[in-house]
Formats: structure tokens, C-alpha cells, sequence
């Protein structure tokens, strides 16, 4: 990373400018994969000349939710998928790892940082089980967090040592099969008769993974509680339901030492944004601190819908899958647009962006036996092989590009903040842009801007877009080609550019980046 300050004379006087030296870029073709380029020369903020048909109007002073941040769901065949890779080529297992979930400010790496897990069997196990099987033991004097394969807690545990900023959020699949009117986990709703007794099972998850030394950031009650399937662990549930165990749920937490620990509801697709989740608010919303979501069914738009009764409540985005055989192109464009940034989950109040399988092998097992889920096989964020060799999917490539603007800049630092942005001129249609800022863990040190920016004209004959930046009454030019790219530059956390009294001796560092 370079960073210089330029002083500029003007005919205001002296201003301060910062330039942009840090950019990270994949292109529709593939010829850059989230890379790091190093331009032969800065692109500075100077005075603004006539705006581009592309003009990105950055406006910082409009400030919307914090990000949480990127990742996706360690089921247990992810986690022994991992585990396998571990065991064959260990070093490709810390460099997956590590160019995954590393924040270093700088570093080749993502910094994927929310990890959502499942308590007890998914769709991707292999065997349908809870964390207490012993029927009618109600006060969970069997439960047993160790159920759970002991590859999942490992694996955790390796990615928790690369990044201990890791977010765990856990949520079931199903409640215990003898807990269930179909009495198996596969299918059915919980008994009336147990609706008191199934949030300590909950809680006892919650405290079981924190023995285990991982933290947990977030609980959800119930994976998609509209659906009920025969062929894996799912359980259909009432907002009047999941409202009574949530409540329960939070007292418990509050009365066992783990008040810090977020109760978040629904876990559904868009369709019904406007309808459960409101509802599930309306009847307790004091115990949730929110939603989240899913991509199967209806519009990210529909996350407006909760968002608009109920805006003080958060909003997750919790997991979408891509599909074997798919184009990558295509599928680089739908995330962007629709799940990860833009006019997506982030740009509709989303503080995280989450996809499924972290890591599947190529035909998107294992699976749970039996299953009909994923019939076209579920891409995961990155392949692996039985030789010991991985490839990382689009679904990773559109994350990373994402998840590098909003990461920490300094060690224990905020994570990125959404910013007001807007794309104005003739060329406005072909470009998809989201604008954050990072904050510092020291007031002295300057913000961090960044944007990312999806240039989709592509067609048959894909077009690069050259577009001015403006930001604070000063202007940025740089020629954006048909992917996807992220760009970041530093400046005082409030007021302008402008400064009548700069002292010209200072130090880049002690201004701009540490």
C-alpha cells in the first residue's frame, strides 16, 4: 500500500488532497481474479473539471447501517470438506484459510469475517442428529454439544486463529426429532407441549460452543420456518411460535451472563418480507435485535418492506447458493446487483452478505443421504478435491471484492459503514456502486472512502467506462473495464479537503494511512 498527501494551490488557497493507490479488481474475462494492482501513477483528487458521462457523486455526510460483515455457513460436510483438504495438503489448507478470512489491512486475502453454523444436522451432514436425541428430557441433562463432528470446532477453531474477529452466528435446522409432531428432524413443526421447554436447549447450545472457546456473535431460532421437507432436518414454525421461544430465549441469555449475544428471527426468503418478519416484530420484537434472510424466493427490494415498519430493527443477509454449471459472468453480475453491494442486500439495509457451503468437493457433496436439496448441486465458495488441490468459485470472487471495503483498517478497528452514493450522466445505467467509510481507532487518523463499483456494459462487445469520482468538492477520474472493482482513499472523518492553515512538513503516515 502507497499513500502520499498532495498540497494543492488553488485559487481558494492552499488545499489538502489524497490520492488512490490501493485497488482491487476482477474482470468479466477472468484475466484478474481479486487482484491488487499497482498503478504506474496515483489517481488524485483535484479541483473538478467537467463531470463524465459516468459521475459518481460520493456522499459521506449521508451515513446508513454498519457492516458486520461477509461469509457463509460452515455446515459439517464444509467443515469436513476443510478437514479432508487438512489432512491431504495442509499448507493449501492455511493458504485457503488464510486468503479467505485474513483482515490484515493490505493483505492478499478477503477478510471474510461472519461465519454462520448450523446446531445440530443440515442438509449437509452425514446423519441426521440433534445435541440431545434422549426423548422427553425436558430439563437437557443429555444434551451434548460434542454431537456436532469434532471437525467443525477444529476447523472453527483454525479459521478463529487467523481472524479472532470471526462473527458466529448459529442457528438450527430443526429442533430434536422427538420435540416434533413428525417425530424425526426431517419435517414437521415443534409440539405446542415443548414450546417452553425448547429454548434451553437454545441457550445450552449457545453456552456449549462458547466451552468450546468460540464466541458467539448471534442466534437464530429457526432455518426457514416456512418450509418443511421430508428429506432433511427443517421444521415449519408460526411468527406466534418463534415470537414465544425468542422471548424466552433473551431472558435466558440476559440471565446467564450472555446479554451480548444477538436473538435474530425469520431466517426465510424475500417473498414474504412484508408479512412474517413484520409480524414476528409486532408480536415480540424486544427480544429480537432482527431478521434475516434468504435469496430463494422474491426480490431483495422486499427487504424495504420490514425495513420501512419496523427501521430500527437490523437486517441480515444470511444465505443464497450458487448452482453447478451456471455462467460465471452472469453470476458474478446477479450477486453484485442483487445479494453482495448495489442495489443488493447491503443496499437495502443488510449488515451482512452471506453465502451457503463455504466448501464443497465438484459435484457439490457431501450431502446429507437422501436429501432432494441442491438437486442441480450447490456450488460452494470454493471447490475441493480429493488430491488436495481447490479452486475458488464467482460466488467467492464477487464476495471478496465486496468484503475488502469494509474490513477494519487498524488492528480492533470499526468495520466499514454505508455511505450515501448515486451514479449520474449518460452512462449512469452501466455502472453498480456502493460507497462505505472506515472508521479509525484513533480521532487523529483520517477515514477511510471506499467504493466498489460493478461496470456490467458488457454485451458482445464489453466496454470500459471512464467515470469522475466526487467527493467533498473535488474529483477523481478512473477508467472502470467490465468487472468488478474496489477503490479506497483517505480523508478527515469531517469537513472538506480544504485547510487554510495545512502544515506542508507533516508526515504522509501521521495524516493519511497507518
Amino acid at each position: 500500500m502507497r499513500t502520499a498527501l498532495i498540497i494543492l494551490v488553488t485559487s481558494a488557497g492552499l488545499a489538502v488532497s489524497q490520492q488512490i493507490w490501493d485497488i482491487w479488481q476482477t474482470k468479466w474475462d477472468r484475466t484478474k481474479l481479486f487482484t491488487s494492482l499497482a498503478p504506474s501513477s496515483a489517481i488524485n483528487f483535484v479541483s473538478p473539471g467537467t463531470a463524465a458521462s459516468a459521475d459518481i457523486v460520493v456522499s459521506d455526510n449521508v451515513l446508513m447501517q454498519q457492516i458486520d460483515g461477509m461469509g457463509g455457513t460452515l455446515t459439517d460436510s464444509a467443515a469436513l470438506t476443510l478437514n479432508n483438504l487438512k489432512s491431504r495438503n495442509s499448507g493449501n489448507y492455511w493458504n485457503l484459510l488464510t486468503y479467505m478470512f485474513n483482515t490484515g489491512y493490505g493483505a492478499n486475502s478477503a477478510g471474510l469475517s461472519y461465519v454462520r453454523v448450523p446446531i445440530g444436522a443440515s442438509d449437509f451432514s452425514a446423519n441426521v442428529y440433534s445435541f440431545d436425541d434422549v426423548s422427553g428430557d425436558t430439563s437437557f441433562t443429555n444434551f451434548n454439544v460434542n454431537k456436532a463432528p469434532s471437525y467443525v470446532f477444529s476447523v472453527l477453531q483454525d479459521i478463529r486463529s487467523i481472524n479472532n474477529r470471526i462473527k458466529v452466528h448459529l442457528v438450527p435446522w430443526s429442533p430434536p426429532g422427538w420435540m416434533k409432531d413428525s417425530g424425526t428432524m426431517n419435517g414437521g413443526s415443534l409440539k405446542s407441549q415443548y414450546i417452553s421447554a425448547y429454548p434451553t436447549y437454545l441457550l445450552k447450545a449457545v453456552q456449549g460452543f462458547q466451552s468450546k472457546g468460540i464466541p458467539v456473535y448471534a442466534i437464530s431460532i429457526q432455518n426457514e420456518p416456512q418450509n418443511s421437507n421430508p428429506t432433511y432436518p427443517t421444521c415449519t414454525m408460526t411468527p406466534s411460535i418463534e415470537g414465544q421461544i425468542g422471548t424466552t430465549l433473551r431472558s435466558l441469555l440476559n440471565n446467564n451472563g450472555l446479554s451480548g449475544v444477538k436473538v435474530v428471527g425469520y431466517e426465510h426468503n424475500w417473498d414474504t418480507a412484508g408479512s412474517y418478519p413484520v409480524t414476528l416484530m409486532q408480536d415480540a420484537g424486544n427480544a429480537f435485535s432482527g431478521v434475516a434472510f434468504h435469496c430463494y424466493a422474491g426480490s431483495v427490494s422486499n427487504q424495504d418492506s420490514f425495513h420501512n415498519a419496523f427501521p430500527n430493527k437490523e437486517i441480515y443477509f444470511t444465505e443464497c447458493t450458487g448452482t453447478i454449471g451456471s455462467d460465471w459472468w452472469s453470476d458474478i453480475k446477479w450477486y453484485m446487483d442483487n445479494m453482495q453491494v448495489f442495489v443488493g442486500s447491503l443496499e437495502h439495509n443488510a449488515r451482512s452478505a452471506l453465502m451457503f457451503n463455504f466448501a464443497l468437493d465438484g459435484g457439490g457433496n457431501p450431502k446429507l443421504p437422501g436429501t432432494n436439496s441442491c438437486g442441480n448441486g450447490c456450488r460452494p465458495l470454493a471447490t475441493v478435491n480429493s488430491d488436495g488441490s481447490y479452486s475458488l468459485n464467482q460466488e467467492f470472487y464477487a464476495m471478496a471484492q465486496a468484503s475488502k471495503a469494509i474490513i477494519p483498517k487498524d488492528p480492533g478497528g470499526p468495520f466499514g459503514q454505508r455511505i450515501g452514493v448515486s451514479v449520474k450522466g449518460s452512462l449512469s445505467w452501466a455502472l453498480r456502486v456502493s460507497a462505505f467509510t472506515t472508521g479509525r481507532v484513533s480521532s487523529s487518523d483520517w477515514s477511510q472512502y471506499s467504493i466498489v463499483v460493478l461496470n456490467c456494459n458488457s454485451g458482445w462487445n464489453p466496454v470500459d467506462v471512464t467515470a469522475t469520482i466526487e467527493f467533498r468538492g473535488m474529483q477523481a477520474t478512473y477508467t472502470f473495464p467490465v468487472g468488478v472493482t474496489t477503490l479506497w482513499w483517505f480523508a478527515p472523518k469531517t469537513g472538506g479537503f480544504a485547510a487554510s492553515n495545512v502544515n506542508v512538513t507533516k508526515t504522509h503516515n501521521s495524516t493519511s494511512a497507518h
